[in-house]
């Protein structure tokens, strides 16, 4: 889905094929991003309540072993938890300000596309303790939570922060649309297709080993 929300602006522009150039693909993208907020949103509604289903299951099956360990008192209540979530979200962001500002000089410094230190560098730092886990999850052979966890990031990426940002542009008057361009566009089709098509593969393999 987020493939179909990021490709027709795309095409839109570089079929030159639009009615008011320059407004007809905003207007699009807008309306995507719209589209994408509202599926995503249902999306987690469905897993936070198929979760609670599936443990209400077990538990009235007798299958939710180590009862003594779900019981235990958690370190800090919910809204300290909350609390810590809103003071370290805006540390992040102020960070992520100071980040924004000095690629520029960063990549003059080094000699470096600041498209090069934006798509490869800052993923790769950024996620490093998201890719530990996923490899620590996947040696553990836990390969659900293994492919959980690259998966989740980047469907929150695509489905909710991509759109996010249009939506906040939108608000602030700034024009921010879905044209990544046609290199950027055909990477992520393809990337999505290779994903998909392990993941039957796996499917197909766990299948027959059980």
């Amino acid at each position: 889905m987020a493939v179909l929300g990021l490709l027709p602006p795309t095409v839109l522009h570089y079929t030159h094929s639009e009615v008011h150039s320059g407004k007809s693909g905003l207007a699009l993208s807008r309306f995507s991003s719209c589209v994408m907020l509202v599926a995503y949103a249902c999306y987690i509604y469905f897993e936070l309540t198929t979760s609670r289903r599936r443990e209400e299951s077990n538990q009235g099956r007798g299958e939710n072993v180590g009862d003594a360990d779900n019981n235990e008192a958690p370190d800090i209540s919910k809204w300290e938890a909350i609390a810590w979530l809103a003071i370290l979200t805006i540390w992040i962001s102020v960070l992520s300000d100071y980040l924004v500002n000095a690629i520029d000089g960063a990549s003059q410094a080094w000699n470096i596309p600041v498209a090069f230190i934006s798509v490869i560098l800052l993923p790769i730092v950024g996620n490093a303790a998201e890719h530990a886990s996923a490899v620590m999850f996947a040696m553990k052979d836990k390969l659900d939570l293994s492919l959980g966890v690259a998966i989740g990031s980047s469907t929150q990426m695509s489905m909710f922060g991509i759109p996010f940002c249009v939506v906040i542009g939108w608000m602030m008057g700034q024009p921010m649309d879905l044209n990544f361009h046609l290199f950027e566009t055909a990477s992520l089709l393809m990337t999505v297709l290779v994903v998909a098509f392990l993941l039957q593969v796996l499917k197909l393999y766990t299948g027959s080993i059980l």
